[in-house]
């Protein structure tokens, strides 16, 4: 059973890092959930002071991915209209990958600048909040991308530590 939980919070450690850069995954929390199965192992003692800090991190870097964008937006003149074309371009880079890879950045900048002309914005200024809107997504994918290839760090670091346990047919 330990080898069973052990590849299955592997696999959550490598979704959370996917989720890193899909919107619809919430990467750090899915990658705290690999962390835990980890140490559901009967192999890997409790350390519920780890699991609360980490979970608390993931739930915070959580949070932040929806508060950046929009900061980031607002910081650099922003609306409401804009913080919504940037969700709106999220949700249509998904549905329609044009762009590949690339569609998750390009899609909510047109999305920033489209919601901003649409606000009546002039093109200067749609120009700069929907940059101020790529920049916050930049930096709420970039700070996802890094708590869940921190998580990854410590599950292997507790299973390298606990190799034997949970591979006693090795010893």
């Amino acid at each position: 059973m330990d080898i069973v939980l052990l590849i299955f919070g592997f696999l959550l450690m490598l979704a959370g890092i996917l989720g890193s850069f899909l919107p619809i995954l919430p990467g750090p929390p899915i990658s705290w959930i690999g962390l835990l199965m980890l140490y559901f192992t009967n192999a890997v003692p409790d350390d519920w002071l780890l699991l609360g800090i980490t979970g608390g991190i993931a739930l915070m870097v959580f949070a932040l991915d929806y508060i950046i964008p929009a900061v980031g937006t607002k910081k650099f003149g922003g609306s409401k209209s804009g913080i919504i074309g940037t969700t709106i371009g999220l949700l249509i880079a998904l549905i329609f990958p044009v762009f590949g890879p690339f569609g998750i950045i390009i899609w909510p900048f047109i999305g920033a600048f489209v919601g901003e002309l649409l606000n009546k914005s002039d093109k200067k200024t749609a120009a700069k909040a929907a940059f101020g809107s790529f920049l916050g997504f930049i930096t709420g994918t970039f700070l996802k991308f890094m708590v869940a290839l921190i998580f990854l760090g410590l599950f292997i670091s507790k299973a390298w530590d606990y190799k034997y346990a949970l591979f006693p047919y090795f010893n």
